[in-house]
């Protein structure tokens, strides 16, 4: 597996994209948050973010989440894109935490949610993966 693709979901076949996209834009169209994708001024595809709710064990939660191409790595991107969706979430949400999960072993995104005000929280399942909760509260 390439590298890039150790904390992000490989290529899913047509059918299973239709049904993501097609949540995704129900989300919105719920909640008038969701995914983004992010893009190079040129154009080029550079990752995705997004303000979503999830369901984490059972808990329904507002969260944070990011990934980005391999190229965009370490230049700060993640930082800043995950502090702009704590801002909108600042000033257009009404939850009272926003919580940020990650897979165990990517430290580089526990760096990032720790620079934006998140705390470890616990561990939990997500996506049947193992991961770290971070939380950040008003």
């Amino acid at each position: 597996m390439p590298r890039c693709r150790v904390f992000w979901a490989a290529s899913e076949p047509p059918a299973v994209t239709a049904v993501y996209l097609e949540t995704g834009l129900r989300h919105w169209a719920d909640h008038g948050i969701g995914l983004w994708v992010l893009r190079t001024h040129g154009g080029t595809f550079m990752g995705r973010a997004a303000l979503r709710y999830v369901d984490l064990e059972g808990v329904p939660e507002l969260e944070v989440a990011y990934t980005f191409a391999r190229s965009a790595w370490g230049q700060g991107f993640a930082t800043e894109v995950t502090q702009a969706l704590v801002e909108i979430w600042r000033t257009r949400c009404a939850e009272q935490s926003l919580v940020g999960i990650v897979m165990k072993g990517n430290a580089p995104s526990e760096r990032v949610l720790l620079k934006a005000g998140f705390a470890y929280e616990r561990d939990a399942v997500f996506h049947e993966e193992t991961c770290g909760v971070f939380r950040r509260a008003r």
